[in-house]
């Protein structure tokens, strides 16, 4: 680290006196809007295929479904999303880093909220309109992962990258939580049309606020001080007006990566799956009523919430303290939250009782969300000025759990029994087990050579170095919130 990375002045607990604090704020709640957005048809979808009856005149009670989808179709519509998804998360690394993250995450955000909107018209249209308007979604949803790395390499020095991306992070559970929460209770009341409505509207509001209180860099923002300004770009280079190279052979080659980008996948895998089955699994196994179904699906969800900031911040104070190297710290949150996911996971497969099964399902959802201080931070340790292209890649494998795990899914749970149901759970727990051991065996902490600048190395982003960072406390200090 530079010798002069000396910390801002300390505004207390006015935490909005820090501009990328309110960076992390709107990225919160934009990380709300994103996963609110992607969540609300889980719930919308139960009770548009639900049967629902009419008593004529005459008595006779007649039973019928607004929406007759099998499970198949179902599972079809659920993924779609992903379609879309898949496509753009290199191109949205590639846009983040010539018209930048700022920008692009917004956009992603901001049309994937107008479709939204139209959403109930499109689907009482026709079924392949509503799969290809997802996909369409999916597609703009697709750049804000790689374009919110992009803010970070701008606005968050290093040793607070864990503390920044798992704040703005934990906002994609809380709009999970509060998604399923609130669409269960706006179908009950209103409907499920107003599901779409009401969060629509929600994250066309959230874009306009983004767009005009966030700026692309610290030194464009007019409302910066001085002493903060100065610390970000001292810890972090300066970088105005350098032409990136991207080394794609290293890039494509290196196991670092690819262990994250194994990680990337795992998580998803049993993010997506019990986000798109678990309101199935509550209503045809436990036997919840809507309302209920998604309030005891945000559980899980709701853990992950409160538990990932404070994964954050023990990555950080780890790493402050020089109690664990960087490799270290990734290995330990990222191995432990996949095994204590598989543990839990399998356990939940076995008990029978609803509170069990819910207790399991919420410490999975606990434990897990310390993963997010390992890999997910790790894009920005092994290659900060390429972080938003790696997270591209990762992100396009990450993706195919939200394609593959509904439709496989929906060929095993067809009756449904809790016997298929527990190969659902039975596969989740493999899979964590294994991304464990990939990662465990092959990620790494470092700055990796082919990331650094031979040229300029003064000005090269720093990563958190693996032996000792004792040298850093006094320079790039993190204190705290």
């Amino acid at each position: 680290m530079e010798k002069h990375c000396s910390p801002d002045e300390n505004p207390g607990w006015k935490f909005w006196k820090r501009r990328r604090y309110i960076v992390t704020l709107l990225a919160f709640f934009g990380f709300f809007n994103i996963y609110a957005l992607r969540a609300n048809l889980s719930i919308a979808i139960v009770a548009m295929t639900e049967n629902k009856s009419i008593t004529s005149n005459n008595g006779s009670t007649v039973y019928y479904k607004e929406f007759d989808w099998n499970s198949k179709m179902q599972g079809y519509v659920l993924s779609s999303f992903f379609y879309g998804y898949i496509t753009t998360q290199l191109l949205g690394g590639w846009l983040a880093s010539r018209i930048g993250g700022k920008t692009l995450f917004g956009v992603g955000v901001g049309a994937t909220a107008m479709m939204t909107v139209i959403t109930p018209f499109v689907a009482k249209m026709n079924i392949y309109l509503l799969i290809a308007l997802r996909t369409l979604e999916g597609i703009f949803e697709g750049v804000t992962y790689p374009a919110m790395h992009a803010v970070w390499s701008q606005w968050a020095p290093p040793l607070e990258r864990s503390r920044l991306s798992t704040i703005a992070m934990s906002g994609a559970y809380a709009g999970t939580v509060i998604s399923m929460l609130v669409c269960a209770l706006l179908a009950e009341w209103f409907g499920w049309q107003s599901i779409f409505y009401v969060f629509g509207v929600v994250g066309l509001i959230w874009f306009a606020v983004w767009q005009f209180v966030v700026s692309e860099k610290p030194r464009e923002d007019m409302k910066i001080s001085k002493e903060e300004l100065k610390y970000i770009t001292t810890c972090l280079g300066s970088a105005e007006n350098e032409v990136i190279d991207r080394p794609w052979k290293s890039i494509l080659t290196s196991v670092p990566v690819w262990a994250i980008v194994a990680a990337n996948f795992t998580e998803n895998w049993g993010f997506y799956t019990f986000l798109t089955q678990l309101p199935k699994y509550m209503k045809d196994i436990l036997n919840f009523d809507l309302a209920k179904t998604g309030i005891m699906t945000a559980l899980p969800y709701l853990a992950m919430t409160i538990m990932l900031p404070l994964s954050g911040q023990l990555a950080d104070r780890l790493l402050l303290k020089n109690l664990l190297t960087a490799t270290q710290v990734r290995k330990l949150f990222t191995c432990g939250a996949f095994l204590a996911q598989a543990v839990f996971v399998l356990c939940a497969s076995y008990v029978s009782s609803v509170p069990a099964v819910l207790i399991c399902l919420i410490l999975a959802g606990g434990f897990g969300s310390f993963a997010y201080a390992g890999y997910c931070v790790n894009y920005l340790d092994v290659a900060p000025k390429h972080a938003s292209i790696l997270m591209g890649i990762g992100n396009t494998f990450g993706s195919l759990p939200g394609i593959l795990s509904p439709i496989f899914f929906g060929y095993v749970v067809t009756t449904p029994t809790k016997q298929e149901w527990q190969i659902v759970f039975f596969v989740s727990s493999g899979i964590y087990l294994t991304g464990c051991v990939v990662y465990g065996l092959f990620s790494s902490g470092e700055l990796q050579a082919w990331a650094e600048n031979p040229d300029n190395r003064e000005n090269e982003p720093k990563s958190l170095p693996e032996t000792n960072i004792s040298g850093m406390e006094n320079s790039c200090f993190q204190y705290d919130i």
